[in-house]
């Protein structure tokens, strides 16, 4: 799994949800999260705390949100090969197929359907994890 120390960014436009998740990041002996209400101000963050040499380690984002979208998020971060290894996961009330090939084909590193509880979230970040680990171990 990955390391206490890792950096979190938590995006979402719903306080509720970025305090959900933070809890179970909490439960799950991560401290080290901030917080962004939508793309547009996370994506700013993003390239900042790259530049200050602090960057983000894992990035949780909602789909849906006024501003900039989850997917746009994601699809930015792709983009630049500053970011583009850092595993990032959608959070989304949306199980449709077409949206969920659409965060494959844009790289998402794994995906998950609302409502849902820690034992997804955790079982969803180790899959993660193992994907992000062997990939590190390929480069």
């Amino acid at each position: 799994m990955f390391p206490n120390t890792t950096k979190f960014l938590i995006v979402d436009d719903f306080s509720t949800m970025r305090k959900i998740i933070k809890k179970v990041l909490s439960e799950l002996g991560y401290t080290n999260v901030e917080e962004a209400d939508d793309g547009k101000t996370a994506l700013p963050m993003i390239q900042a705390a790259h530049d200050a040499g602090k960057p983000y380690e894992f990035i949780i984002s909602d789909w849906n949100m006024p501003g900039m979208q989850g997917i746009d998020l994601l699809k930015a971060c792709k983009a630049d090969p500053r970011f583009k290894a850092t595993p990032f996961m959608l959070v989304t009330a949306e199980s449709e197929q077409k949206h969920i090939l659409e965060a494959a084909k844009a790289g998402v590193s794994d995906y998950v359907v609302k409502p849902f509880n820690s034992q997804t979230l955790k079982g969803k970040m180790e899959r993660v994890w193992a994907k992000h680990s062997a990939g590190q171990k390929a480069a």
